[in-house]
């Protein structure tokens, strides 16, 4: 967090609160950080409710009155529209670039300089992955990203947290976890690519570590960078 300098003094955060493990991790780490830090911030937790029924809305309600947050709850029917005959993308992608720009919204509608989204140094991989694969760019997801020419600033605290380390704690913890009611968990292309990454991280304990050191360590001359022909007519 201080490298990136995630957090300043003053700032409004609002928090992407999905009720999985993840984001209830994120939410009781920056509350811990909010009460022992020199600086003063406040969070603002947010879920957006995709619509699909038997969801975990009221679940989240209930325990962010517990730990003292108001959850503010957003009902939508983004999960719907994505899985439905309209929609001829990935409905995880239309899903999430729609819950993405109702979080930005309110973000803007509480003052909130800062988003915070709670994914992980395995999300991160995952992406890097899909995004070879299916979008064919190097890229992936960073650990703070200014939209909007800086009036935004999506921060990911746990960027460099380990997913299993993650699980772990939630356990301890007890978080009140529902199973997640999307009918695309566990067949997404990013479900099949956690498959496949982790059988390949039981073939040797190093690969994780080397593959996420690469994401620091990118060599651009040892990449296929197209030169221009300087003959070339100019328009």
């Amino acid at each position: 967090m201080n490298s990136y300098r995630m957090v300043d003094d003053g700032d409004h955060i609002a928090l992407g609160l999905s009720g999985g493990k993840d984001s209830w991790t994120l939410l009781w780490l920056l509350e811990r950080l909010r009460l022992r830090a020199p600086i003063d911030f406040e969070i603002h937790p947010v879920f957006i409710d995709p619509g699909f029924e038997e969801g975990p809305a009221d679940i989240i309600a209930d325990h962010g009155r517990r730990i003292g947050f108001d959850v503010r709850i957003e009902a939508t029917d983004h999960g719907k529209v994505a899985h439905s005959a309209v929609n001829r993308e990935n409905p995880c992608f239309l899903c999430s670039r729609l819950r993405r720009k109702r979080l930005f919204e309110i973000a803007d509608e509480l003052g909130c300089r800062k988003l915070a989204l709670a994914h992980n140094k395995d999300d991160l991989i995952e992406t890097l992955f899909l995004n070879i694969c299916y979008a064919g760019e190097i890229s992936t997801m960073v650990p703070a990203q200014p939209f909007f020419g800086g009036k935004l600033t999506v921060i990911r605290p746990l960027a460099y947290v380990d997913e299993e380390t993650i699980l772990a704690f939630s356990r301890e913890m007890d978080w009140p976890i529902k199973e997640n009611p999307c009918p695309s968990a566990g067949t997404s292309k990013r479900a099949q690519m956690k498959d496949w990454l982790g059988r390949l991280y039981r073939r040797s304990p190093n690969i994780k570590g080397n593959i996420f050191h690469a994401m620091h360590h990118v060599k651009p001359d040892y990449l296929l960078n197209i030169i221009p022909d300087p003959t070339a007519h100019k328009a």
